[in-house]
Formats: structure tokens, sequence, C-alpha cells
């Protein structure tokens, strides 16, 4: 039985290589792709006939075909926190959730503000093989806000790191903003700023307003987000150097992103998924689950969220997987450390909040999900045309560059993708995750697409809810 008369089963051995027939790439017709050598060989009728003998064959009658997720903003704890999630754990949970690549965050024990750090915590992601894991390294020494870490020996290292972020943490000290702007500009780096001005948030439990007033906890304000944006955007803009804006919470910000955009300044900006979906007022009951930095907002922070992501203004969604160790989550409210998990639900998250909302097409989520996340982090050259994709100065044009979404899963590109069930619904349930965390928000939600199989160059990293 060979692929050229298409009676293979699913999970067959035909050589190397994988056919995946009936797919429906970004939501269009049917078709068939072949996966040899780590790219996408074929598209179309020609993928069956190319294939030789021994492509094993998945049957993806039905399921929509899209870009590997790319996340630039994720926790994996390790080293030094290992109770909490490993680089394994982690990477696992992303390749269920239909993630090829992610981008794991600086502030672990040691910070990764040295190049022997980004190192290990990237040979770690090769050990695990679950999905490309691309360290961000630290802004300032130790995170310590005083001076900067060495950028370019991380620049320079195996690891090639690229985003430089003292996520949970802000540059506050605006000298040293711009001394950090100004130096990745050299190599076409990125700053990715927690905005928050620290004076502002002194003891802050939950965002300031009418919830935070009702149950007496210490507000954190919006115009703390905003101020640190509208600085940074000022900064980024007279040095021509490229910011990014970490998980964008406020109407207002929103507003000062678009604003420096229309000015033509280097600026992006993502949006978690918990930030599209819940507000507030779920502060009410007291479970710190939902206790998160920056804080969950109002429903009118919640609607200019999803509608900067439809615009384009807000560029990408980025999880902020946070998990922590039971004995630092499942405690007060004020004792609680804040984050969410969020890898596996994230892209569920996105179709209940944008797709079935008609925000997004297919074509969008693969923008904002794969394409505009991948070109931020530097691992691709950016899609020349469609809604959210960067444009301006140091955007490559021309040939070799796709013209929209739907290239990324064109013959010749990285066979990286995801078959989505976005018919089926599943349920929420902490203790089948794959992290070592268990602080969900979503647990006992049933929630809408079903990640049916994730490949990343061409190899199945996860099929039918199992790791490869």
């Amino acid at each position: 039985m060979t692929a050229r008369t298409g009676e293979a089963r699913t999970g067959e051995t035909l050589s190397g290589g994988w056919l995946i027939r009936g797919a429906r790439p970004l939501g269009g017709a049917a078709t068939d792709l072949l996966l040899r050598d780590g790219i996408i060989a074929a598209v179309g009728p020609e993928a069956a006939a190319a294939a030789p003998r021994g492509t094993r064959v998945h049957d993806a009658t039905g399921l929509i075909a899209l870009p590997g997720l790319v996340d630039l903003h994720t926790h994996l704890r390790e080293p030094g926190r290992e109770d909490a999630e490993t680089v394994d754990t982690g990477t696992r949970a992303a390749a269920l959730g239909g993630y090829t690549a992610v981008f794991a965050m600086a502030n672990t024990d040691p910070v990764a503000d040295t190049a022997g750090v980004v190192e290990q915590v990237w040979r770690l992601g090769q050990a695990a093989g679950h999905c490309a894991v691309h360290p961000v390294g630290a802004v300032t020494a130790g995170l310590s806000g005083t001076r900067l870490a060495e950028l370019g020996a991380m620049a320079t290292s195996a690891a090639r790191v690229r985003v430089f972020s003292d996520d949970g943490h802000c540059v506050a000290d605006p000298l040293l903003m711009r001394r950090a702007l100004e130096y990745v500009k050299a190599f076409d780096g990125v700053i990715a700023q927690h905005a928050e001005e620290p004076r502002l948030t002194e003891g802050a439990q939950m965002h300031e307003g009418a919830v935070s007033a009702r149950l007496g906890l210490p507000g954190w304000p919006a115009a703390a987000e905003e101020a640190i944006i509208a600085r940074d955007a000022l900064l980024a803009g007279q040095v021509g150097s490229r910011l990014h804006v970490c998980h964008v919470s406020t109407a207002g910000s929103v507003d000062i992103i678009r604003w420096a955009k229309a000015r033509g300044w280097r600026i992006s900006a993502e949006v978690t998924p918990h930030h599209l979906l819940l507000t507030d007022d779920l502060a009410e009951s007291y479970d710190p689950v939902y206790k998160v930095n920056p804080p969950l907002r109002t429903a009118e922070d919640v609607e200019a969220l999803r509608a900067g992501l439809a615009d384009g203004t807000i560029d990408c969604v980025a999880t902020d997987h946070a998990p922590h160790a039971a004995q630092d989550k499942e405690t007060e409210w004020d004792a609680a450390r804040p984050g969410m998990l969020g890898l596996q639900t994230a892209l569920s998250i996105v179709i209940s909040t944008m797709v079935e909302a008609d925000r997004l097409d297919w074509a969008g989520v693969a923008d904002r999900m794969s394409l505009s996340p991948a070109w931020i982090g530097g691992l691709a050259p950016a899609v020349a045309a469609g809604p959210g994709v960067p444009t301006g100065p140091g955007v490559p044009t021309g040939p070799g560059v796709p013209t929209d979404p739907g290239a990324a899963l064109g013959p010749g590109r990285p066979a990286d993708l995801l078959l989505l069930d976005a018919t089926e619904r599943w349920t929420v349930e902490p203790d089948r995750l794959a992290s070592r965390g268990r602080n969900t928000p979503y647990a006992g939600m049933t929630l809408p697409g079903v990640v049916r199989a994730t490949f990343m160059r061409g190899r199945p990293t996860a099929l039918d809810g199992k790791i490869q």
C-alpha cells in the first residue's frame, strides 16, 4: 500500500515524512500537505504523488491547519523553581496547546542575565524536544533595575537572544531604559517592557476601581501601566529602536500604542488570553487563582483589548503562562503569587473571544498567534500584507517574504503546524494539564477548539492529546 493510492490509514508507515490528508489550511478548502526534511514539501494533489514509500499518513479530514503557534511570553521556571515548572513539563503543555516555539522569560533563579544561563535554558529546550525554546535575556543584572545585564554576550551566545525583558519588574529608570534601547538597536533586538510604574502600585492587590473599593483591597491604577508605555514609546521613537509592550491590559494603553504606531515608531504589543476574557469582578470570590500582574481589569478594558487585537493595534496574543507551586497560590489573597496557566488554553480562549465573535478569521488567528510573534521575536520575516502585520523601517519585503498568512503553510516553508478540530469542545480539568502548576482560572469551563496534532519541523510532538 502506498501514499499514491490514497488508501493508507492514519499512522501507517509508508519513508521519512508525513502526508497530512484532507486538512483545511486557515479554514479553506481541504487539501493534502507533504511534510519532508523539516519543510512543507508539497501541497495539493501533487502531495500524495510526491510522497515516497515509507511516508506516514495522518487523516486530517475536517481539521483546520494553522501555522505552529509562537508564544512570546512563557515562564518555564527552570532553573530554580522546578517545583512549579520545568522546561520539559512547560514545553509538553506548549505542544499540546499547538505551540511549536516559546520564549522563556528571564526571571529564573539564577536570573537569565548571562550567556551561561540563557544557553542552559536553550539546551534544556533542545533536550526536551517538545517545541523550540528561545530564552529571553534580562535587561538588567539580577532584574535589579540598576545596571544593564550582559546584553551583547547573550545576543552572541549559542542561544542567539534577541528579546530582553525584566518581566515581573519594570525597567523604571528612564535613563537605563534608553540605554537598553540604544544597545539592542545594533543587532535589531527588542526590549519587552513590563509596564508598571512601581511607585503607583506599592501594595496593590488588584485593579483600582469600583470592585477594589468595595472589597477594601489596595488598587493597581490603569495609569501605572499607561504612563510607562507613553514614556517608553517616546524613548523608542527618539532612539529608533524596537519596543515591545508585554501583557497590555487597559483601554488607555491601547490608545497610546495606536498613537505611537501612527507616528511610525517601532513599537509592538501583546495581550494575554485572560485579559481578553476575564474581569476584575472575579476578585469578589477572593480566589487567588484570579490574582495576576497586571491585574484583571474592567469589562470596558476587555472590549478595548479585543478591538485593539482585531484592528492590529495589538500585534499578538502571548500567554504569560505563569505556573506556581501549590503553596504559593493556594493561600490567602494578599500572600498569593500572581499568575495563571495559559499554554493549553490560549487558542481556545482566542477562538471564544475573537473567532466566534467574528472579530478574527483563521488567517487573523495565524497572524496574531504565529506570524507576528515570530517576527517580533526575530524568528521569521514579517508577512508583507494583512491586518496587524508590522510595517515600516526594517521590515523585510521582496522575494521570499510571504504575502499573506496562508503562505506560511505553502511549499518550502518550515513544517511547523497544528491541526485543529474547531467543531469540538473540551472541559478544562486542572489535574489533566501537562504543566506542574494547577493555577488555571478556567477550571471547569467548556471551551471551543481541540488541538488534534502539533508538528514541529515535520515531526509530530503531540497527537490526539498525547505527547509523542
